[in-house]
């Protein structure tokens, strides 16, 4: 069994950005830690960020262990520290991408001073919040988002206080990227933790999350699956709504989306731009000048940009490979039996259809042999003089073969091959006297039959002509 355990974790996707030695997890069946965990794994395969300078920072409760699981640098901190702890690691080394990965109650709890002030300094910080209205491994109390009417353990009959709106309360603090999302959204959370790690700035992220052990059973709401498909039929996606306009309602509407990205210098840039009025050009931080740290900065990011496209490429040749799979006859999902019975029914069918082909192929042979040039000028004339016997006053036999016969060539040799060189080695003239020589005596004879009955026929059109 262990065996197979150590297989399992060794040819896991995410056995390079999660440290599969401390799996399984200790979350809850139906917790949405899991998918954010992968989704931020996910982000950070894509963003082509090195692995090597990152560092996750949490706090205490059910997401501050996520630091223990990821495979980076990480700091598992005290409760509600995790932001100080993550300022002061970026102003020590700004070359890291420092993340902090908490719970609502420890961000915006005990923590909350520091997380409106790391918003209002701008600091260069990606803060992802999993906002689960519950402190899940203390006992379910009452959090600053959990919403009114809510049972917890320290509100029994219901909640009273006035619940914060986060992405509100980030927007008037002054962050530079706030967005919101389900942990059903797991695509978008993707999406938005990518665009954070690569950009400079105060970047927060909420993602609204079930706790099935204490909030969804201490409500009577079902368990994680209920939870998800509320979120599907709940959920407004609105990017760039106002964020006065994204608070929560017990088992209400929960508007989601980005809803702010901006640019201003952060914090460092700004005390960049003092410290140059000071000091003048020769000011260095650690080290380096202003210009240094942009050169480097620069040759970070077409690192960064070379990584993304070879992980793009991978992606793509993957999807390939898979659809390709799908074709495979070992894949098919239709039994052996039943393709058996249709390639016996097709081979009964191939021998009659290879029987029926080679008369219709006679057919297409008989058709495209081009017919004599006698045959065609016999037949004209004869067309010729019945039209020329039925009416009053008929044209010369002579002349109206000629333009029959000036007008058959044509129209076979647009068709038939064999036409084309008869009538481009003889003349027009030429073929026009030898037919009317062969054709005159059958022309003599039908012009008499004709004759007699003219009479008859020509009194029809002169009536229709009265």
């Amino acid at each position: 069994m262990s065996t197979d355990i150590e297989k399992f974790k060794a040819g896991s996707p995410m056995s390079d950005t999660l440290r599969m030695d401390r799996m399984p997890h200790i979350w809850c069946p139906g917790c949405g830690i899991g998918s954010e965990v992968n989704s931020f794994a996910e982000a950070v395969k894509r963003s082509g960020i090195d692995p090597k300078k990152l560092v996750v920072v949490s706090g205490i409760g059910c997401t501050g262990r996520v630091a223990g699981y990821v495979n980076f640098d990480s700091m598992h901190t005290t409760h509600g520290r995790a932001i100080p702890v993550a300022t002061g690691i970026k102003l020590a080394n700004p070359e890291l991408t420092v993340v902090v990965f908490s719970g609502e109650g420890d961000l915006a709890g005990i923590g909350g001073n520091h997380l409106i002030h790391a918003a209002r300094r701008n600091m260069d910080l990606v803060v992802i919040c999993n906002n689960n209205f519950t402190y899940g491994m203390t006992g379910g109390q009452v959090t600053p988002t959990t919403p009114g009417t809510a049972t917890a353990s320290t509100t029994p009959y219901g909640n009273y206080e006035y619940p914060f709106s986060l992405p509100f309360l980030m927007d008037a603090a002054g962050a530079t990227y706030i967005a919101r999302w389900t942990s059903m959204h797991s695509r978008n959370v993707t999406q938005s933790i990518e665009e954070a790690l690569l950009r400079k700035g105060f970047s927060f992220i909420e993602i609204i999350s079930p706790c099935p052990t204490l909030y969804l059973r201490r409500n009577r709401l079902g368990d994680g699956v209920d939870q998800l498909q509320n979120y599907q039929d709940n959920s407004i996606l609105k990017h760039g709504a106002d964020t006065r306009e994204t608070g929560i309602d017990f088992q209400g509407k929960i508007v989601i989306g980005k809803f702010v990205e901006k640019n201003k210098p952060t914090y460092l840039e700004a005390s960049d731009k003092c410290s140059i009025k000071l000091v003048g050009d020769d000011y260095q931080l650690y080290g380096k000048t202003i210009p240094e740290r942009e050169a480097e900065e620069k040759a970070e990011k077409a690192k960064i940009a070379v990584r993304r496209a070879a992980v793009q490429a991978e992606a793509e040749a993957q999807a390939e490979g898979e659809i390709q799979a799908e074709y495979v006859p070992n894949q098919l999902s239709v039994p052996v039996a039943a393709v058996k019975e249709a390639l016996a029914r097709a081979a009964k069918k191939a021998p009659a259809k290879a029987a029926v082909a080679p008369k219709s192929a006679k057919k297409a042979t008989v058709k495209t042999k081009a017919k004599p040039v006698k045959k065609t000028v016999a037949k004209a004339t004869a067309k010729v003089v019945k039209k020329a016997a039925a009416t009053v006053k008929a044209k010369p036999a002579k002349k109206a073969v000629t333009k029959a016969i000036a007008k058959a060539p044509a129209r076979k040799a647009t068709s038939k091959a064999p036409a084309k060189k008869v009538a481009a080695k003889l003349p027009v003239k030429k073929v026009a006297a030898k037919a009317v020589k062969k054709a005159a005596p059958k022309a003599a004879v039908k012009a008499k039959i004709t004759a007699k009955a003219a009479p008859k026929k020509a009194g029809k059109p002169n009536k229709t002509r009265k």
